[in-house]
């Protein structure tokens, strides 16, 4: 078990490190941002308390005081949760409502500090057990462990209802999404809270849960490591999210092929170039795809049969606004079938749709006109499953 804890420990401090090296490496164009110089002392003080509670795992004393490392780590872990809060002022709230938030947030990390300080040494927390720091029935100690917990909890929430309301304020996509990780990591450090409150309340019962101790741990390296992503967004961020959009853009790309084969198929010309399977230039084959799918579909207007019996192709389950978009789905696509089929045929329908436009579409946002066609298709893709 201490093995776990030890690694959960260490997996914190590394992630720790690692933001704080990518951020130091930035000191020389940031170094006169005072949010920059904050978001430093927050990961210098998240650095220490995980390499405290690294050394405090190994047991005796630190300096030659007993459990010193477990008090370091806990003052340092107040003084942690209160940069982090900084942090967020400085990013998101007005220099004077930042100013008014800093000193309210250094005061209290201050009380706390001294506090848990004097709470240690009155409960002889040198000359205890480092296992009493797990839970105990000792009252003095007792509290200092519950007035940790309470010192983590209270940021935790008030990180998490910030977070939200900053996201939507700001436009930098960097910084919005920072907000969102940050306060997921503020979920997740939450229930170490719970976790730690659970194990300490426990021990003090005298009842032994187990593994489930190590609960606690998981949460807290977890907590950290997501939040060291947050503090490093622009190393990954912008990657990840060229990543998503090209899985994105790639399952628009296979989502439409069906509909854009049967097109095609019916109308060879459309293809600007022999048809191919590499996705190397994906921006450029989703582009035409659309394209070459509403040639064909233009193609097909005078087989389009206006009359077309489109009644409860969709199913009887949809309501609403997004509801009647997927019945005009369904209505688009059982009309692209029936007129693939007259076309093949060779029959002209007696009120063919060989005018206008495509009801209504607007087809000069290329993002929402991929979105409606994957519908069509996908409706296209159903019905001829369904024939």
């Amino acid at each position: 078990m201490n093995a776990i804890r030890t690694l959960c420990f260490a997996t914190a401090a590394l992630s720790s490190y690692a933001a704080l090296f990518y951020r130091l490496s930035q000191a020389r164009r940031s170094w006169r941002d005072g949010a920059y110089r904050a978001l430093i002392a927050t990961l210098l003080l998240q650095c220490l308390t995980f390499t405290m509670g690294a050394v405090a795992m190994s047991g005796g004393s630190f300096l030659g005081v007993g459990n010193l490392a477990i008090l370091i780590m806990h003052l340092a872990a107040v003084a942690f949760c209160v940069a982090a809060q900084i942090i967020l002022l400085r990013w998101a709230a007005t220099d004077e409502a930042a100013a008014r938030g800093t000193r309210y947030w250094l005061i209290t990390g201050i009380v706390l500090d001294v506090l848990l300080t004097a709470l240690f040494f009155l409960a002889d927390g040198p000359g205890r057990p480092a296992s009493d720091f797990d839970g105990t029935s000792r009252p003095l100690l007792l509290t200092y462990l519950l007035v940790f917990i309470v010192s983590q909890a209270v940021p935790c929430v008030t990180i998490y209802r910030q977070c939200g309301p900053y996201a939507r304020m700001t436009d930098n996509a960097s910084l919005r999404q920072a907000l969102r990780m940050l306060s997921v990591a503020a979920v997740v450090l939450f229930l170490y809270c719970t976790a730690r409150t659970v194990n300490i309340l426990t021990a003090a019962a005298g009842v032994d849960i187990g593994a489930w101790k190590l609960a606690s741990n998981v949460f807290s390296a977890s907590g950290i490591v997501i939040l060291s992503l947050s503090l490093i967004n622009p190393l990954w961020g912008p990657p990840v999210s060229r990543l998503t959009e090209w899985a994105r853009s790639y399952r628009s790309y296979r989502a439409l092929h069906p509909l854009w084969r049967d097109l095609y198929e019916a109308s060879p010309d459309i293809a600007l170039e022999p048809p191919g399977s590499s996705v190397s230039d994906l921006n450029y084959r989703l582009h035409r795809r659309v394209v070459e799918i509403r040639d064909g579909w233009r193609d097909l207007r005078p087989y389009i049969d206006r009359e077309t019996n489109v009644a409860g192709v969709a199913g009887g389950d949809t309501a609403g606004e997004a509801g009647a978009e997927l019945r005009q789905a369904f209505a688009e696509a059982a009309q692209i079938k029936q007129a693939l089929k007259a076309k093949r045929t060779g029959i002209v329908p007696d009120h063919s749709k060989d005018a206008g436009d495509f009801d209504d579409r607007d087809t000069d946002n290329f993002g929402a006109e991929v979105a409606w066609l994957t519908q069509v298709a996908a409706a296209y893709s159903k019905l001829s499953k369904a024939s």
